[in-house]
């Protein structure tokens, strides 16, 4: 596997370059495309999100949980401990890292997407957040079941898989949260 050698400070002054590209975008494709303001606010707190379940993840992979193997660029950028364990040991740890994670960024999810992203009142409230855990909870085991498949067969590495995992998720997550939960 090709090891990709990005350091941290690349990325942060990459981030004003981003976000102008992003605010550009929603000016140009937001007189175009109608639903496409929405969703840069729900790719922004998808991003939050996903930095919250991150956080989480990590933290329970490299304390805990022990799942990082130690090729991990995450065991190799952050200094975080790898886990000599079997691909299958680190696949359960995965997705039991991986579920912790996934609740309490959902929580965060559902608040802020009720606030500043869709129009509530479709459902009751607790009917709402019910299908939005179930819907996030169907798009996470697809990709997680993709995820947890590639590190058995083929021995992917744990970053990967996550986003992998996040990615997969993310656009699932929109269509079925816009169309089927919320008020559009």
């Amino acid at each position: 596997m090709t090891d990709i050698n990005v350091s941290l400070p690349y990325i942060i002054a990459a981030l004003p370059f981003v976000g102008a590209v992003a605010v550009f975008a929603v000016v140009v494709l937001g007189e175009r495309i109608s639903w496409f303001p929405q969703f840069v606010k729900y790719a922004s707190v998808g991003v939050l999100s996903t930095y919250v379940q991150s956080v989480v993840f990590y933290f329970l992979a490299s304390t805990c949980l022990l799942c990082l193997a130690q090729g991990d660029w995450a065991v190799e950028h952050f200094s975080l401990p790898g886990a000599d364990v079997s691909d299958s040991v680190r696949a359960f740890r995965f997705a039991a890292a991986t579920a912790v994670g996934f609740v309490i960024a959902n929580v965060i999810c559902w608040v802020l997407n009720r606030l500043f992203v869709f129009k509530p009142g479709k459902f009751r409230w607790y009917v709402e957040v019910s299908l939005f855990f179930g819907v996030s909870l169907l798009a996470t085991l697809i990709a997680l079941g993709v995820s947890s498949l590639l590190i058995r067969l083929f021995g992917l590495m744990t970053t990967i898989a996550l986003v992998l995992e996040i990615a997969v998720s993310f656009f699932m997550n929109f269509f079925l949260r816009k169309f089927f939960i919320f008020r559009g």
